[in-house]
């Protein structure tokens, strides 16, 4: 369903012409009932697409491929070397389980516009009981598999599901992590209780079952009836995805079922460059954003077969697991975050790994969910001889917000940039003075409203916290909440959160600009730079560096070095005078480097244990080194 257009086109049509642009996109989505108009545009700022229409996402994403001819097509492989196992799931057996999970979910009281929460590891069952809940019209909010009993709480308490689906553990690269007493403590913590668990039991850790409350799928699938799909108002929620909210209190991120799915089908076509038949895979976790979308509802509303992988695509069992993948399984295009190529990088510099298999299905690359540092894509354009694309955008927007569309077009690469914007997508920059920014200088980066299909029309039961955090700032636009500029060709750059941009005696720098410079450095692997409290200049920037695997260096030179880079290349404004090296950085499970928990541990403030931190323990070896370093002072 490519347009045909250049980007140039697309992108002036898209904003000049939304309801004509996004209507003629519509037409590969089968509606139940058509739309009174593409736009409802009667309450700014809060827009509605495609209001008055009717459908349903799981007849989209299964049961119209299987009319359509597609039953024996794999809709999902399933790859898990951490259980040795492969599977292949066809779109016929996949619409067949999913219309019986329906119906066990319907035995239980679940109907339309009721709440489901899922807290399932990686496995096909996660897709089939999200694909079940969108077929009664249900709504779905899938909890990353192993979150903490206390968030998992919140969002019980916030959501208030009839029904929760789990599975008694997940397996990780080296241990099992069992997840039913995770879900027990929380109910017991939670006040609104759901009215039934239904727990898909896995032998490497079967759960103890509550009577009365728990249900075994497997029993319940035995007895199951198949379910129909159930028509939706367009403009009806299909999920609700937790975001961290500065409060404490997470963000209920909700997604609809029209605009959500004629912008992702758009986006598989025209950003991705993906015909129906093609392997797709994102390295990434449903319990993200970037899992609901390019893991589950992309590419089954398209018609690929989607990869559901298990295990830590770097390290299960070695630096060479993205590579095994793609052979295997005839990858055409892959997506995951920097973070894990950057890893891939430091394990195999040489790409030695790479050069054993037959990487020749794989057309492209797509990296997100962090800002791509150059020499890293450098580094993968280099071994992978396939464009590799950076591209921004953010769970609330669902997509690209910038991106190089390759099914439009392939713009010209500019390292550092997520290209250009996405059709549909107006992007400004903001000075402090709400005033927009002229080529070049950084500020907070902008999207004009409306924001288009498949972007958040709210949060789930606080429209006055939805304005408040993302719309009141800057009347008009939707509030990013990261910084960066655009060049005079229309480039967008991203350079750091807001919060990431640091205030070094008057001059406004980015970290992000910083860690670009350090990340060229031969002997190192990742890096993140925080702003550090100085009595005088206010912040001042300190670097960590993690290095390649073989470095061999003294770690004092390599610092001293690095300072100097830094220095040299963007001059003694940047204050940039200390960096230490560091074994690990930590990280959200999605990838994210946390900057600001870093900081509040170098600045000696209290912090609250993130709650999607990977490993627990990094921040006490980040604490050590900052403390050899004069930082991170006990009170």
């Amino acid at each position: 369903m490519s347009t045909g257009l250049t980007w140039a086109t697309a992108h002036r049509q898209s904003i000049e012409h939304p309801a004509a642009f996004w209507g003629e996109a519509a037409e590969a989505i089968d509606w139940t009932k058509r739309w009174s108009r593409v736009l409802d545009d009667s309450r700014p700022p809060f827009y509605r697409w495609f209001p008055g229409a009717e459908l349903n996402t799981c007849h989209n994403c299964v049961d119209r491929h299987v009319e359509a001819g597609r039953g024996g097509q794999p809709a999902i492989i399933y790859d898990s070397p951490v259980t040795q196992t492969i599977r292949h799931i066809s779109y016929s057996e996949l619409r067949d389980q999913v219309a019986l999970f329906a119906g066990v979910l319907a035995a239980q009281g679940v109907a339309k516009g009721d709440r489901v929460i899922i807290y399932m590891p990686m496995i096909p069952e996660t897709l089939v009981a999200m694909l079940a809940c969108a077929r009664l019209g249900a709504v779905h909010s899938v909890v990353f598999g192993g979150f903490a009993s206390r968030e998992l709480t919140s969002r019980i308490d916030d959501a208030k599901p009839k029904v929760v689906v789990s599975a008694s553990c997940g397996v990780e690269v080296t241990k099992i992590l069992p997840y039913k007493p995770l879900l027990d403590e929380a109910i017991e913590l939670s006040q609104a209780k759901p009215a039934c668990c239904i727990i898909l039991q896995r032998e490497m850790e079967p759960a103890r079952m509550i009577a009365g409350r728990d249900i075994d799928w497997q029993v319940a699938m035995q007895t199951a009836k198949p379910h129909d799909c159930v028509p939706v108002q367009a403009t009806d929620p299909l999920y609700i995805l937790y975001t961290s909210g500065t409060t404490g209190q997470p963000k209920g991120v909700v997604r609809d079922n029209g605009g959500h799915a004629v912008a992702l089908r758009w986006t598989m076509a025209n950003l991705y460059g993906v015909q129906p038949g093609e392997v797709f895979w994102s390295a990434s976790d449903v319990g993200w954003v970037v899992g609901h979308s390019y893991i589950v509802y992309a590419p089954l509303l398209t018609g690929c077969t989607t990869i559901v992988y298990e295990g830590k695509p770097v390290g299960t069992p070695d630096a060479g697991a993205f590579w095994r993948v793609i052979e295997q399984h005839k990858v055409s295009v892959l997506f995951t975050a920097p973070t894990a190529f950057r890893a891939i990088k430091r394990d195999d510099p040489e790409a030695k790994l790479l050069h054993k298999y037959d990487l020749s299905s794989l057309r492209a690359l797509f990296l997100a969910g962090e800002r791509s540092d150059p020499p890293t894509l450098e580094w993968a354009e280099h071994h992978l001889k396939v464009p590799v694309i950076d591209h921004w955008w953010q769970t609330e927007t669902g997509w690209g917000i910038a991106g190089n569309c390759l099914g439009l077009e392939h713009l010209p690469v500019k390292h550092g940039s997520p290209t250009k914007p996405v059709p549909g997508w107006d992007v400004r920059v903001m000075d402090e003075g709400g005033h927009e920014a002229k080529a070049g200088e950084i500020g907070s980066l902008v999207c004009r409203l409306p924001l288009p299909p498949g972007s958040l029309p709210t949060l789930w039961q606080a429209e006055d916290r939805y304005f408040k955090s993302y719309l009141e700032q800057f009347p008009g636009y939707y509030l990013t909440a990261d910084a960066g500029y655009i060049d005079e060709d229309g480039y967008v750059f991203v350079m750091a959160r807001t919060d990431d941009i640091i205030n070094v005696a008057g001059h406004r720098l980015s970290t992000g600009g910083m860690e670009e410079v350090l990340a060229r450095h031969p002997d190192v692997a990742e890096c993140a730079v925080i702003g550090v409290h100085d009595e005088v200049k206010g912040q001042v920037p300190l670097g960590f560096l993690v290095l390649k695997a073989g470095s061999s260096k003294p770690h004092e030179e390599i610092a001293s070095e690095a300072v100097k880079l830094v220095r040299d290349r963007i001059g003694p404004v940047a204050s940039f005078k200390t960096a230490t090296v560091v074994h690990r950085l930590p990280k959200t499970r999605s990838g994210k480097v946390l900057r600001g928990t870093m900081q509040k541990i170098a600045d000696s403030k209290p912090y609250k244990m993130p709650a999607t931190i990977d490993d627990p323990m990094i921040l006490d070896e980040i604490k050590a080194a900052l403390q050899k370093i004069g930082y991170a002072r006990e009170a």
